[in-house]
């Protein structure tokens, strides 16, 4: 089976993310940094991708030059990817949430946008089962006090089940 990793696009943010990636998630680090060199077509010196982990997931960056569409067209972006992010902990949440809003913006349903564009769902465990349990009434009421949070609050969805 091929190894897949997750690859991310920039035009000249992908260290500074990279960086901040690694310092919002625990047991995350950078693994491996190349620059581009004299013939380009990056600036000689700055970072062409850098690897890094995050909690053990592999990820890869690019700085992207712009300017030529063969190389870094300007609707690459159009292709969307978002991160999922599976909390054991409100704790954790609520860490995450901060941390990954600042600079970006809040949004419904437990999801973020952060600084750099990317969306980044993050969700309590134990969501499924209060959204997917055997009463389909109680789940559907789980799922209208869903759709009215920002942050997912997991004891809150759980008493709105459990009512």
């Amino acid at each position: 089976m091929p190894s897949i990793t997750p690859f991310l696009w920039f035009t000249g943010q992908a260290e500074e993310a990279a960086n901040f990636y690694v310092s919002v998630f625990q047991n995350s680090k950078i693994t491996d940094v190349a620059r581009y060199g004299e013939a380009g077509p990056g600036p000689a010196g700055s970072v062409m991708t850098i690897d890094f982990e995050l909690d053990g997931q592999p990820f890869m960056a690019i700085n992207a030059p712009t300017g030529d569409p063969d190389v870094a067209p300007d609707n690459f972006s159009q292709g969307k990817i978002a991160l999922f992010v599976s909390c054991k902990t409100q704790a954790e949440l609520d860490e995450l949430w901060e941390k990954l809003s600042e600079g970006g913006q809040k949004l419904p349903c437990g999801w973020v946008a952060d600084r750099y564009g990317f969306a980044w769902n993050l969700v309590p465990e134990g969501l499924r089962e209060v959204l997917g349990g055997d009463d389909e009434v109680r789940s559907q009421r789980a799922m209208q006090a869903m759709l009215q949070m920002g942050k997912l609050d997991i004891d809150e969805l759980r008493r709105v089940y459990n009512a």
